[in-house]
């Protein structure tokens, strides 16, 4: 079979770096272009993060698109707290970026290349879905030519940004209520599956084996792990983004249940809360296939033989 061709929106970030990775290492996957958002940092220090990781990795043919510079509606949130100032604080072994950005922002180039392409395209957000939703309010038309939406936020118990939100459906809820209420497939990688996915001690120990690249990212995880043992009391960061990469190679690795899933935008207190119908309570239509249980073992042998190849 082909490789599948998709796209990857992303706000670097060390588990997006490792999505990258994951992208660019797997030969099953066509990386026609990646789009940047701000998020974890500001829309410079994303770009910036995902120009360098690509040159690291030698995907500097992949078109990088620069996105959206604050949600839609409301200001922006980082998350420094995690990710350090740079959004990628830890290793040093990260060259600088040896190429530029495409002229197209990021709207454009997804518009662009879904119309390029000879199949229909698998769109893997990882980030803030402001890029998303605005690609849908600006070209309806090119919506099937997306094959899938394969994205990385929402829970179905309790957040990491708030008591209720995860991280990227809370920056940007209006965006993640738009991209749900699309009326595209969706394949939804929240916190209940990604945390099946934490890379502690023997995974980043496994993963330096691996060559130059797993190196970087076990020194990645090393600074990831610190400060997620200072905010959340663990050292095994999970590896969040990844788990909706391999979700489009390896569709088995996840277990997923259709649920309607509906966003909270108007409440203080839940604002960005994923409304999971688990049970089908509402009688409304499933709008998303929910992961509820992760292969952690293939997802790590999947993870470290792309990296490998790299």
């Amino acid at each position: 079979m082909s490789p599948k061709p998709v796209i990857l929106d992303v706000d670097p970030g060390h588990d997006d770096a490792v999505a990258l990775m994951l992208a660019c290492g797997h030969p099953d996957l066509d990386l026609l272009a990646v789009t940047t958002v701000a998020g974890n940092v500001t829309i410079e220090k994303t770009t910036r993060n995902a120009l360098r990781v690509l040159s690291l990795v030698g995907c500097t043919d992949v078109p990088v698109g620069v996105g959206a510079p604050e949600p839609l509606e409301r200001p922006l949130h980082t998350a420094e707290d995690i990710h350090g100032k740079s959004g990628l604080d830890g290793p040093e072994e990260i060259p600088h970026a040896g190429f530029e950005p495409d002229e197209s922002g990021a709207v454009a180039l997804i518009a662009d290349t879904l119309r390029a392409s000879t199949e229909p395209v698998t769109l893997i957000p990882v980030g803030p879905l402001t890029n998303i939703a605005a690609f849908l309010r600006e070209h309806p038309g090119l919506k099937d030519r997306v094959a899938r939406i394969s994205l990385m936020g929402g829970s179905m118990g309790l957040g990491n940004t708030t008591p209720a939100a995860e991280f990227n459906i809370y920056v940007d809820p209006e965006a993640a209520r738009e991209v749900f209420e699309s009326g595209l497939p969706i394949t939804m990688s929240g916190l209940d599956v990604t945390h099946q996915a934490g890379a502690g001690p023997r995974e980043r120990a496994r993963l330096r084996a691996t060559g130059r690249v797993g190196h970087v990212v076990a020194g990645f995880l090393d600074f990831f792990a610190t400060t997620y043992e200072s905010v959340f009391g663990f050292d095994a960061p999970p590896l969040h983004d990844p788990v909706a990469v391999a979700a489009v190679l390896e569709p088995g690795l996840l277990k997923t249940r259709p649920m309607r899933v509906d966003i909270e935008c108007e409440s203080d207190l839940t604002r960005g809360e994923t409304v999971c119908d688990f049970y089908g309570v509402t009688g409304m239509a499933p709008n998303a296939e929910v992961g509820v249980e992760l292969d952690r073992e293939r997802f790590f042998r999947l993870l470290y033989g792309a990296l490998d190849r790299l």
